[in-house]
């Protein structure tokens, strides 16, 4: 019998039991469920791991085991492996599995290291990495090397990472010198630029193919936008040939298996609400590594409520950012924005596709904040292009967008990337929420109506969120209303009004 390493371990017994496939979906941990009575491995002998090993076919998988005490769940010589499991393990119900207690992953060592508060090498970083993207930690596991990394990592550190979670997974190779990309690190409600950007630069002939995340702690995040207008979950071979065809693409990361690792440790940050700035700049950079990019231009809002809420701090990112870039082949500019307040209208993101379509379609109503930040960020991406001539990006991207290249290039990467899965309509439930009374918007909270969106339901009902009726500096007469909730479960929908009742997040003066 061999651990998930592959080390060889004396002694160790394996029995085998049959598969029972059961209809649950344990996310990302691996879970199996065994009889109390189970021949093979009876609970007094599972010591303290509470984890077996399950090995088939030369493929194994550390797992998790929850108890059944119902013989028509699974019986004394089944064992039942979750949705997940089951298809990490590539076996069906039925087979034959040979089963043992297994031994923790013997990189847990290092996360203890790190702790006690140790430096790690880059070799204990790459075995802790692995190790998460095989699925060999728990959500535990996983959150206790989150945190004891949030005390303190060095640059090398972050560095060490970086290129761990890059090699972990697929790489992407676009056989040309320049593939360029856009990250914003997030933060500023309805910040949805990137929709904009992109198709300027496909218009303009670069090539942009695109991975983007979902919400960790927003209300909706790039990827959950698109996916109001396509389909976002494309193999790499399905994205190459969308990239192929249109020259870019705004798809689902986490799809496409580059650096999966990061993919697990951003589930784990969401609920525990950690983002560390040291964690954030690994987890963006291996992204881009591994999706080939070679030229990154990275939105770095500040605001006082904002991610980031002080120029000081920003720039110890930003050079962090361009440290690491540097090591890894990326050549990166990170420009500082303005992240006092939201961007564009709608949070969420039915509301936030409405207002990018706006824009591209040159709408007068469309937001134009939204707008001209779009333009800036596409200027400096087309100002990497060696045949325009300096100082032309920010006009050539206006070019684009008002002459409607832009809109169709977006609507040749949707019709490309697929319809969309999800109904894409607003929150049947609204409430309009009161200036309290007369005055000016001085400021609105972005980590307020941050919240307020979330708490109505979005992303998790794609038509939830907050729509934004007044900006600062709007003159207001009481009672007159400051911003929309839209919900659709009824719960979440009262939660975020009550919230608002208590607090808006706009500041009257």
């Amino acid at each position: 019998m061999r651990t998930a390493s592959g080390d060889t371990i004396p002694g160790r017994i394996a029995g085998k039991l049959r598969i029972k496939s059961l209809p649950i979906d344990t996310l990302r941990e691996n879970v199996v469920f065994l009889s109390r009575h189970c021949h093979v491995l009876r609970p007094q002998r599972h010591g303290g791991s509470r984890k077996v090993e399950v090995t088939s076919a030369g493929r194994s998988l550390l797992a998790s085991i929850l108890i059944s005490d119902d013989p028509a769940f699974v019986g004394d010589d089944e064992i039942g492996l979750s949705e997940p499991a089951l298809g990490r393990l590539g076996v069906r119900a039925g087979d034959m599995v040979d089963v043992a207690p297994a031994q923790s992953p013997s990189s847990l060592e290092h996360v203890r290291e790190k702790i006690r508060g140790e430096t790690l090498s880059p070799q204990s970083i790459a075995l802790i990495v692995g190790d998460i993207a095989a699925h060999r930690y728990s959500d535990m596991e996983v959150a206790a090397f989150l945190i004891a990394s949030a005390s303190f990592m060095t640059a090398d550190e972050v560095l060490s990472l970086t290129r761990a979670m890059a090699n972990v997974g697929a790489r992407l190779a676009w056989g040309r010198d320049m593939i360029v990309d856009k990250h914003c690190i997030g933060g500023i409600p309805g910040n949805r630029t990137t929709m904009i950007v992109a198709p300027i630069v496909v218009a303009h002939g670069l090539l942009m193919p695109k991975t983007s995340s979902r919400a960790i702690t927003s209300p909706a995040g790039t990827a959950d936008t698109m996916e109001v207008l396509a389909r976002v979950d494309l193999s790499a071979d399905e994205m190459r040939a969308v990239v192929e065809t249109c020259g870019g693409c705004i798809v689902w990361g986490g799809h496409v298996n580059l650096s999966p690792a990061d993919d697990v440790l951003i589930s784990v940050e969401r609920p525990l609400g950690v983002d560390t700035p040291e964690q954030m700049v690994a987890s963006i950079l291996s992204k881009k590594l591994a999706a080939g990019a070679t030229h990154l231009v990275v939105d770095l809002p500040v605001g006082p409520t904002a991610k980031i809420r002080t120029t000081d701090h920003a720039q110890r990112i930003r050079k962090l950012f361009e440290f690491i870039g540097a090591r890894i082949g990326i050549a990166v500019e990170v420009l500082l924005t303005d992240g006092s307040a939201p961007i564009g209208r709608g949070v969420g993101p039915v509301l936030e596709a409405r207002d990018v379509l706006n824009v591209l379609k040159g709408d007068a109503d469309a937001p134009p904040d939204l707008r001209e930040k779009a333009i800036m960020v596409a200027g400096r991406l087309l100002e990497l292009d060696p045949e325009l001539r300096g100082g032309r990006g920010v006009a050539r991207a206006r070019e684009l967008l008002e002459s409607r290249q832009a809109r169709k290039a977006m609507e040749r990467m949707v019709e490309a990337q697929g319809p969309s899965p999800i109904v894409a309509r607003t929150g049947s439930r609204t409430l309009d929420v009161p200036a309290p009374r007369d005055g000016e918007v001085g400021a609105i909270d972005c980590y307020r109506i941050a919240s307020l969106a979330r708490l109505a339901g979005a992303p998790t009902d794609p038509g939830a969120g907050i729509d934004l009726l007044k900006r600062v500096g709007d003159p207001v007469r009481k009672g007159e209303p400051l911003f929309r909730i839209h919900g659709e479960d009824a719960a979440d929908f009262s939660a975020s009004c009550d919230a608002a009742g208590e607090a808006s997040g706009f500041v009257l003066r």
